[in-house]
């Protein structure tokens, strides 16, 4: 066994960034700066609610697309949400045990599994969702009406171009105005 000491020499020391090799009058820290915080406090109604389930992040953004796509096969959600099998596989699974979401076999493709929120699953991926939607009107009222699209605009354009198509297969819904197609 190691002693500490020795330990500590494995680990090289950090090395300070030295100064001339990043021009920093290129980098907009003001709206990182201003991502980072919205998402902050976007995302801290929902993760104060999923601690009461001892759910995080993964299981609401799992609860989230299954809800908005019901029938939504394994493949298309692991696509939507870029991460590992095995990362979906264990949040799944969870989501399948608590009884928040069910898995059934393919009507077209039987090896397929598709996703569907329970009653249970849908009133969890609602009231989670209730917070952020006031959150994004209360941020709307202090802009003009047409800038909205503007958001959207904004937003959309976030995304990786080949990622974007995605957007436009969501359901159209809500009370202010279309979401996907824009």
């Amino acid at each position: 066994m190691q002693t500490p000491a020795k330990a500590s020499v494995r680990y090289k020391t950090a090395v300070p960034l030295e100064p001339a090799a990043v021009d920093e009058s290129d980098i907009d820290f003001t709206i990182i700066e201003l991502l980072f915080f919205a998402y902050r406090d976007f995302t801290s109604d929902p993760d104060m609610i999923l601690t009461h389930y001892d759910f995080g992040r993964a299981h609401h953004r799992v609860l989230h697309f299954v809800n908005r796509m019901p029938g939504l096969t394994v493949a298309e959600l692991l696509d939507v949400l870029k991460i590992t099998k095995q990362s979906l596989a264990r949040v799944l699974k969870q989501l399948i045990d608590t009884g928040h979401i069910m898995q059934v076999q393919g009507e077209r493709d039987r090896r397929q599994r598709e996703l569907h929120p329970t009653a249970k699953g849908r009133a969890l991926a609602l009231a989670l969702a209730a917070p952020q939607s006031r959150r994004i009107s209360e941020a709307l009222r202090t802009l003009e009406p047409t800038d909205r699209t503007v958001v959207e605009r904004f937003l959309k354009a976030m995304v990786n171009p080949e990622l974007r198509e995605q957007i436009d297969k969501l359901p159209t819904t809500g009370p202010n105005r279309p979401m996907g197609g824009s």
